[in-house]
């Protein structure tokens, strides 16, 4: 039996920071692809949200394979078509392929992401589990607020094909380290759930689908009215399906535990804030400030300590989960003063502010859900924490992107831009301060909970 922790965290954080970095990187280049391909604004749209759309839709069916067929053989095998997928965006000259490879890639970051927070929780036990999903949490935020900085330098430096080969290349290293990775899975095997996975899936690439396409084709044109209602139909069917069954991918049950659903509204609130602006301020600064692709992305450098682990010491976590959620909220609406003339000290302040927010708890978010499920199914515990995050952010990329092609013409462009991107803005501020007060009401509540079970 393979027991190496430390090779694991490194496997681990690596491969973790190398898929958000794919996501928020590709932003800074879609401008260089929409004229290198000469492709529509729907069509770069997809090379972002193809990407994170797959991400979020297979963490579920990935996280249950891993618990069914092994941790360790779905982390390489998700490393391995993330890898190929992304050496495939170097060669290819058609805005379609780039879409499909992306696509690709996000089914290949879903298995390795699930496995990856299972494999972590297997390694460690204890405080030394807490202070690894601290890290694991941090790698996240990293790979999301790096990415455009990263991706600005390899554009200039080597052309926008690099901010697709620089992750694959990092996966290839770390699909070197898989022999040394321990193998678990759960302990009495069962079956795929795929009717929860297909209706879950199309039902989320259908709701994408139909805000990309809307701008373009017209929000009453049939094909989008359909995309939609088969969105929400399919949703409910998702819902009855997982119910009925006896070991379900997505566990309802733990919809009705307070704390758990404040944590989950936390976390995708969080990045539903985080990511649009990480995908549509680089557009931003290079064709209205004028800002270069490097400048652009070093502009979105967010300052990501690691606060939870010491306030968790000295303050209550879901006091810490509260706060961080009112932070980013604040940094939002800090972010409506951005102007044409706008540059990275009129910005540091409210991108700063949200930086502080997401690393007050982005690890403490990871490290108690994955404590919520029974250590057997790790990885479907860490699948719907994860499925609550990338699909609260992939839809708000959709609807942000939807928003700005309406105000733009869709252009991404002044006149249009700026006004669109305030009103984003606001949006953004308002929901997360609601989310704020919801998250503190269950979070009391399920302490409340806590204490009765102790006391009875």
């Amino acid at each position: 039996m393979r027991n190496h922790p430390a090779v694991v965290l490194v496997a681990v954080l690596l491969s973790t920071m190398s898929l958000p970095i794919s996501l928020t990187g590709a932003s800074v280049a879609l401008p260089d692809i929409g004229r290198d391909l000469d492709a529509g604004l729907a069509g770069v749209q997809w090379v972002v949200n193809g990407y994170n759309a797959t991400f979020a839709s297979f963490m579920l069916a990935t996280g249950a394979l891993a618990d069914l067929l092994g941790r360790r053989r779905v982390y390489a095998t998700g490393l391995a078509l993330f890898a190929v997928a992304g050496l495939a965006g170097a060669f290819v000259d058609d805005i379609v392929l780039l879409d499909a490879a992306r696509v690709l890639a996000g089914i290949g970051a879903a298995a390795a992401a699930t496995s990856a927070a299972a494999l972590l929780a297997g390694a460690f036990q204890g405080a030394g589990q807490a202070r690894a999903f601290s890290l694991f949490g941090t790698a996240i935020g990293a790979g999301l607020a790096f990415g455009p900085s990263i991706a600005g330098l390899l554009i200039e430096a080597f052309g926008w094909r690099a901010v697709f080969v620089a992750p694959a290349l990092v996966a290839c290293a770390v699909l070197g380290l898989v022999p040394l990775l321990p193998e678990s899975r759960q302990p009495h095997a069962g079956r795929v759930d795929w009717p929860g996975t297909v209706s879950f899936t199309a039902a989320l690439l259908l709701l994408i689908f139909g805000f990309v396409q809307g701008p373009e084709f017209g929000w009453s044109a049939p094909v989008i009215v359909v995309a939609f209602v088969a969105a929400v139909a399919l949703l409910a069917l998702f819902v009855r399906v997982e119910r009925r069954r006896a070991a379900p991918m997505f566990d309802l049950a733990l919809l009705a535990n307070p704390r758990f659903v404040g944590v989950c509204l936390a976390a995708a609130t969080i990045v539903a804030v985080l990511v649009p602006l990480l995908v549509y301020l680089p557009s931003y600064l290079t064709t209205v400030v004028g800002l270069t692709p490097g400048a652009a992305g070093g502009t979105l450098i967010l300052v990501l300590p690691l606060l939870s682990g010491a306030l968790t010491r000295l303050v209550p976590a879901p006091a810490v989960i509260v706060c961080s959620v009112a932070v980013v909220a604040a940094g939002a609406a800090w972010a409506t003063v951005i102007a044409p003339d706008s540059g990275t000290a009129s910005l540091a302040g409210p991108l700063l502010t949200i930086g502080v927010g997401i690393g007050l708890s982005i690890g403490l978010l990871d490290a108690i859900a994955i404590g919520s499920v029974e250590p057997g199914r790790a990885a479907t515990g860490a699948g719907m924490i994860n499925t609550a995050r990338l699909a609260s952010e992939t839809i708000a990329i959709a609807v942000v992107g939807a928003v700005l092609a309406s105000t733009t013409a869709g252009r991404l462009a002044d006149p249009g831009f700026t006004s669109g991107l305030r009103t984003v803005l606001w949006a953004m501020a308002g929901a997360a301060l609601a989310a704020t007060v919801a998250v503190a009401v269950l979070v009391r509540r399920g302490a409340a909970r806590a204490e009765r079970a102790r006391t009875a």
